[in-house]
């Protein structure tokens, strides 16, 4: 199994390969793969955990960004709404 995530995530096909024909030959454990594999996802993990702590030391633009989403948001179901409203020949009491 963790050969398929090394094969997904790894971009160094010929270092799996070879690690694949170690493996099969003997003389490399489940935990030297398990160790490249971390370390290859801690790679790939890298950018989004520094991205993640820069959005959370600065949480007014994280509430922003929400805000406008949440605002968006609902003017898009609103659009929808009355749409469907009229679509369906419903009306309002106002």
């Amino acid at each position: 199994m963790v050969f398929t995530y090394l094969d997904a995530f790894d971009g160094d096909e010929a270092a799996v390969a070879e690690l694949k024909a170690h493996y099969r030959r003997g003389g490399l454990g489940d935990m030297a793969v398990k160790k490249r594999l971390e370390s290859v996802l801690q790679e790939l993990l890298a950018p989004t955990r520094e991205r993640r702590a820069a959005y959370a030391r600065d949480q007014a633009y994280v509430l922003d960004v929400l805000r406008d989403g949440a605002n968006k948001a609902r003017a898009a179901t609103q659009a929808t709404f009355e749409e469907v409203r009229a679509g369906l020949g419903l009306f309002r009491f106002d």
